[in-house]
C-alpha cells in the first residue's frame, strides 16, 4: 500500500530503528527493492531525485510505484528527494507522489525559509509529508576519486535549525553534521555533539543522506539518535551497473534487455536486504 511516511517515522522513533529511502531510476531497481523489502517484512521508501524523475516521468514513476503498491503487504511511501523548486514539488504531488524534499540549501536561511514554507502550505493541504534541509549536504550520489572538504558554515546550525523547524512547520529534517552524498577514498566522520545539540532544540523527523558511504558504526549511533529515514543511493546504481557487466562476462552476446537486466536488479536487492537489516527495520512492516 502506498501511504504517508509519518506514521512509519512514529514507529521507527519508538522502535529505536530507521526506515531505508531507496533512490530509483528504472522499473526494474524499483522492482528489485519492493520485493526485498517484503522478503524482509520491512517498510520502504521509493526515492527520485528530480533527475531520475525526469528521465523516467514523474507520473510514470507515481503510476509504477502505485501498481505494485497495491498488490504489496508492506506500507511503501514515494518520495520526491531534493527537490530544488516549488514547481517540482507541485508537479511531483500532482503526480501522486507522498513526501516530498525541498532543498533550499543552496538559498541563504531567510530565502531557504520562505520557499519551504510555502511548500509545506502546498503539501499539507493535499496530504504530503515534507522534509526541509538546513545546512548543506556536499557530494553527489556517484564513487569519487578524490576527498571531499567539508566546511563548518555548511553544517546544519543547531540555532537555525530551530527556528527553521519553527518557522517552516516541516515534518522532517536533512541534517549536514559530516555527511556526505555518494563514496569516497576517505569515508566521513559525522559530528554527533552537534547532531545532539540538534536534536534537543528540534522536535522533529530526522533523515540521514549519504547512506551509502556513512560506516555501519555511524549510521547506527545516528538512529540510535533520532534518525528515522537514511537515504542509499550510490550503492545501488554501483550494484546494478555491476550485477550488468557481470552478467555480459558470461553471455556477452546476449541482447534481450528482459534477460540479461534482472543481474542487475539481483545485485540492487543485495544491497537492499543489507541496508534494510542495518537499519533494523526487518519485520518492522
Amino acid at each position: 500500500m502506498l501511504v504517508s511516511p509519518l506514521s512509519l517515522y512514529k514507529k521507527a522513533r519508538k522502535g529505536g530503528y530507521a526506515i531505508g529511502a531507496f533512490n530509483t531510476s528504472n522499473v526494474e531497481i524499483t522492482k528489485a527493492i519492493i520485493e526485498t523489502a517484503e522478503k524482509l517484512n520491512s517498510p520502504v521508501i521509493i526515492e527520485t531525485s528530480e533527475g531520475e524523475a525526469e528521465h523516467q516521468g514523474l507520473d510514470v514513476v507515481a503510476a509504477e510505484v502505485k501498481a505494485l503498491a497495491k498488490d504489496a503487504k508492506i506500507p511503501i511511501v514515494l518520495h520526491l528527494d531534493h527537490g530544488k523548486s516549488f514547481e517540482s514539488i507541485g508537479n511531483a504531488i500532482r503526480s501522486g507522489y507522498t513526501s516530498v524534499h525541498i532543498d533550499g540549501s543552496e538559498y541563504n536561511v531567510k530565502e531557504n525559509t520562505k520557499i519551504t514554507r510555502a511548500v509545506v502550505e502546498l503539501a499539507h493541504n493535499n496530504g504530503v509529508a515534507v522534509e526541509g534541509e538546513i545546512g548543506h549536504v556536499a557530494g553527489a550520489s556517484s564513487q569519487h576519486k578524490a576527498e571531499i572538504a567539508i566546511e563548518t558554515k555548511d553544517l546544519t546550525s543547531p540555532e537555525e535549525a530551530a527556528e527553521f523547524a519553527k518557522k517552516t512547520k516541516i515534518d522532517t529534517l536533512a541534517v549536514a553534521i559530516g555527511n556526505i552524498h555518494g563514496i569516497y577514498l576517505q569515508p566521513p566522520k559525522l559530528d554527533f555533539e552537534r547532531f545532539g545539540e540538534i536534536t534537543a532544540k528540534v522536535k522533529k523527523y530526522f533523515s540521514l543522506h549519504g547512506g551509502s558511504g556513512i560506516p555501519k558504526n555511524q549510521i547506527q549511533k545516528a538512529i540510535s539518535m533520532g534518525v528515522v529515514k537514511v537515504n542509499v543511493n550510490t550503492e545501488l546504481r554501483l550494484a546494478f551497473k555491476e550485477g550488468i557487466l557481470h552478467e555480459f562476462d558470461i553471455h556477452p552476446d546476449e541482447a534481450v534487455p528482459y534477460k540479461y537486466l534482472p543481474a542487475g536488479a539481483e545485485a540492487v536487492s543485495k544491497v537492499v536486504e543489507g541496508k534494510i537489516k542495518l537499519f533494523g527495520s526487518e519485520g518492522k512492516a
